[in-house]
């Protein structure tokens, strides 16, 4: 039976088997298809936070006390202690008295240095009666949240390749909801009451871009030429919404 490039033979030897090797000794005309394997396997690895490269890497702003680099300058393993691996920030409820009626509290790596390589961060999110989280991405991780009290609609929108389809749903007390990272997602109390919800995310420093402050409150702002044709509206109407963020801002 003649070789098949990149795959195993059905009748191989079960200790081969076991053990599978990828191989690029292949005939010229498949070694595109050997360099593509071997790109995505690269890129998928590369993908998300890289591994902790000791057992922690607590991130410090002084130089003069750091050893190794990963992600952040680290403190001396030495030097570090158990409150390098506690964050007091979600004891306090969020100052809702804001036009949005929410507030997140991060605990990203810089609000947490002990997060620092190891992939993972949180957030707690207090609404008033009606707030909104408001329509925002988070770019280098994927997020699920759990709701602590209260009611709230959340949902995401899917990319342009999937139609921009909208997936939404109603959650109570204990419900939990994943958002797919860099999706465009949102969370409304639509309860009578206040409403706490806590996320989790995949990234140490996941990021954060709220829509309509990004579009309507960049700095410099964008061309309200650009606006006004990508949203099909007056240039009174792009004036207007860009006053709003620049005077909250």
């Amino acid at each position: 039976m003649q070789d098949i490039p990149l795959l195993s033979q059905a009748n191989k030897r079960r200790e081969d088997i076991e053990a599978p090797t990828l191989r690029c000794t292949t005939p010229m005309k498949f070694l595109p298809t050997c360099l593509l394997i071997l790109a995505l396997a690269t890129a998928t690895a590369f993908a998300y936070d890289p591994s902790p490269l000791q057992d922690f890497c607590v991130a410090t702003n002084s130089v003069s006390y750091a050893v190794f680099v990963n992600g952040k300058f680290c403190k001396d393993p030495k030097q570090v202690t158990a409150d390098d691996f506690l964050f007091k920030g979600f004891r306090y409820q969020g100052n809702t008295a804001n036009p949005l009626g929410s507030k997140v509290t991060l605990a990203f790596v810089d609000q947490f240095p002990g997060l620092n390589t190891l992939g993972i961060s949180m957030a707690r999110i207090d609404f008033a009666p009606g707030g909104l989280n408001p329509p925002h991405t988070h770019p280098r991780g994927s997020e699920i949240l759990v709701v602590a009290e209260g009611t709230l609609l959340v949902g995401f929108v899917t990319s342009n390749q999937l139609n921009n389809t909208l997936f939404t749903k109603v959650l109570y007390k204990g419900d939990v909801f994943a958002f797919p990272i860099g999706l465009i997602h949102f969370q409304l109390n639509i309860g009578k009451t206040p409403a706490l919800a806590f996320a989790a995310l995949s990234s140490q420093n996941p990021g954060v871009i709220t829509i309509a402050n990004a579009v309507f409150g960049s700095k410099p702002p964008i061309s309200a030429d650009v606006l006004t044709k990508a949203f099909q509206v007056d240039k009174k109407v792009v004036d207007y919404l860009q006053a709003q963020f620049w005077y909250n801002n």
